[in-house]
C-alpha cells in the first residue's frame, strides 16, 4: 500500500481537529488533517451554528414583543429562517474549510482513518499515513440511541435531521430535556410546530441549578411547548395519522416527526482503538496535555468530545490548543513542563467550563452549580432586577447565583438565567480562572445602566 509520512496526523476535521492541526503546523510541523465527512465538522453543519441560526429569530421576535412601540408581527417566515441557516452552513459545501487548511499549511485528506499501528493511520484500507511524532484524535461524539420498543420501525430525527430540516413539521415530538432537546423544542415552536417535549425529571437541564430548569420550563410553556415532565416514551408505533408515542402515564401523543435527543457518546468506534485498550464508544481518556493516558509511547493524543472531558466545542478547541502546542514543543525540544495553567495544559476543564443554553430565557453558567457537599461554600441567589434589565425588557425575569469558596474568598461558580445573559458569562469565567478575590472584584465597577450591574448586587448580597 502507498505510504506517506507527516510529522502529525490529525483524525477529525471539525473545529477541534482544525485547531489541533493549526497549532501543530504553527509550530513548524508537517500536518495531515483527515476527515471522512465534511471539513468543518458537526458544529459547522449540524450543531452549534445551524441550531443557533434557527433559535435567534424566535428569540428576537419574543424580545421585540416585550418592548412597547416596536412594530412586530406574530409569526416568523420559516423559509427565510432556513435560508439564513443555509447561508451559515453553506448547504454542506466545505470547500472553504479545505482551502483554509491549505492556507494554514495543513494537508487536508478525505477518507476514514483507522489507527493500525504505532504512529500509523490507514485510510479506507489502502493508504497509509505515518506520523513521525504524534497522532491526534478529534473525532467528536455521536448520538446515543435509547432502547425504546418500536423505535426501529420509524425514522426518528437526531440532532442532524432537526438542524438541517427543510420544512416545519406540523407536530414534533422531542425526547430529552438536555440542551439539544430544549433548544430544538423552542426553535420549532417559534417556527410554528406543535411541540411535545418529553422529559424524565420535573424540570429540564438537570445538570444546571434547579432555578435554571424552572425558568426554562416556564419559557418553553410560554412559547407554546407542551412539556410532559416526569415522563418518558414507553413505545413508538407508526400509525395512519402519524407516529404514535405512548408516554409513561399511558397518554398517546401523535406527531409527524420524532426527535430523539437523549445524549451523545464519544466517537471512538471504528478507529482501531480496541487494539490499544479503548473499547468502542468509550472515551479516549487523556491527561491535561491531551496525551492518551492508557497508550504507551507518548504518541497518541486526543481533544474534544472524544475524550469525554468537557463535551463543548469551545472547550474542545481549548484542549486542542494544549495538545497541538505540546506536540510541537516536544518535537522542537522546547517543551518544559506541563504545569497547571500553562499553554500546554487544559487545566480549566476541572474548574471553569462555561456553557450557554440559547433558549428564551438563556442559561449561562460556569464552574459549580451549587456548593460542594460538606464544604464551607456559600451560595448567593438573587433576582436579576437592575436598571439595565428593566430597560432591556418590560417584565424582565431572571436570576443569578454565585458559589463562593469562603475559605479562599473566591468564586467557584456563577449561573445567570434571563434574556440575553450569555454575554455576561465571560466576565464570570475570568473571575473564576483568575481566582479574583471578592474584595478585589468589588472594585470592578459595572457600567450603568447595564445588566452587568447584577455583579454589584451579588456582592452586596454576599455582604460586601
Amino acid at each position: 500500500m502507498p505510504g506517506e509520512t507527516f510529522d502529525v496526523v490529525v483524525i477529525g476535521a471539525g473545529p477541534v481537529g482544525e485547531v489541533a492541526a493549526e497549532r501543530a503546523a504553527r509550530g513548524g510541523l508537517k500536518v495531515a488533517l483527515v476527515e471522512h465527512e465534511r471539513f468543518g465538522g458537526e458544529c459547522s453543519y449540524w450543531a452549534c451554528i445551524p441550531s443557533k441560526a434557527l433559535l435567534r429569530p424566535g428569540n428576537l421576535l419574543a424580545a421585540a414583543k416585550r418592548i412597547p412601540g416596536v412594530p412586530v408581527g406574530d409569526r416568523l417566515d420559516p423559509a427565510a429562517v432556513f435560508a439564513r441557516r443555509d447561508w451559515f452552513t453553506g448547504k454542506g459545501d466545505d470547500s472553504g474549510q479545505v482551502e483554509w487548511a491549505r492556507g494554514a499549511g495543513i494537508e487536508p485528506i478525505r477518507g476514514h482513518g483507522e489507527i493500525t499501528g504505532e504512529r500509523e493511520v490507514t485510510l479506507d484500507g489502502d493508504r497509509v499515513l505515518t506520523a513521525r511524532h504524534a497522532v491526534i484524535v478529534c473525532t467528536g461524539s455521536v448520538p446515543s440511541k435509547p432502547s425504546i420498543p418500536g423505535l426501529d420501525t420509524i425514522r426518528p430525527w437526531g440532532s442532524r435531521e432537526a438542524t438541517s430540516a427543510e420544512t416545519v413539521p406540523g407536530r414534533l415530538g422531542v425526547l430529552g430535556g438536555g440542551v439539544v432537546g430544549v433548544e430544538m423544542a423552542q426553535a420549532f415552536a417559534s417556527l410554528g410546530s406543535e411541540v411535545h417535549l418529553v422529559i424524565t425529571g420535573e424540570r429540564p437541564l438537570p445538570r444546571n441549578a434547579a432555578f435554571a430548569g424552572d425558568l426554562v420550563l416556564h419559557g418553553l410553556r410560554e412559547a407554546g411547548v407542551y412539556v410532559h415532565t416526569e415522563s418518558g416514551v414507553e413505545r413508538v408505533a407508526a400509525g395512519s395519522g402519524g407516529t404514535e408515542l405512548t408516554l409513561k402515564d399511558g397518554e398517546v401523543v401523535v406527531v409527524d416527526e420524532f426527535l430523539v435527543a437523549t445524549g451523545r457518546r464519544p466517537a471512538t468506534a471504528g478507529l482501531g482503538l480496541a487494539a490499544f485498550g479503548v473499547e468502542d464508544g468509550r472515551p479516549l481518556e487523556v491527561d491535561d496535555t491531551g496525551r492518551a493516558s492508557a497508550v504507551d509511547g507518548g504518541w497518541l493524543y486526543a481533544a474534544g468530545d472524544v475524550t469525554g472531558r468537557a463535551p463543548l466545542t469551545h472547550q474542545g478547541k481549548y484542549g486542542a490548543r494544549a495538545a497541538g502546542d505540546t506536540v510541537a514543543a516536544l518535537a522542537a525540544g522546547t517543551f518544559t513542563a506541563a504545569a497547571p495553567w500553562s499553554k500546554y495544559t487544559a487545566t480549566a476543564d476541572h474548574h471553569a467550563v462555561p456553557q450557554v443554553v440559547f433558549t428564551d430565557p438563556e442559561v449561562a453558567a460556569v464552574g459549580l452549580a451549587d456548593a460542594r457537599p460538606g464544604s464551607a461554600d456559600r451560595v448567593v441567589d438573587i433576582d436579576i432586577a437592575v436598571a439595565g434589565s428593566s430597560l432591556h425588557a418590560d417584565g424582565y425575569t431572571g436570576k443569578a447565583r454565585m458559589v463562593v469558596d469562603t475559605e479562599r474568598n473566591v468564586l467557584l461558580g456563577v449561573t445567570f438565567v434571563g434574556q440575553d445573559v450569555s454575554e455576561l458569562l465571560h466576565s464570570a469565567t475570568i473571575a473564576i480562572v483568575a481566582e479574583v478575590p471578592l474584595d478585589r472584584l468589588w472594585h470592578a465597577v459595572p457600567s450603568f445602566p447595564t445588566i452587568s450591574e447584577v455583579w454589584l448586587r451579588l456582592l452586596e448580597a454576599y455582604g460586601l
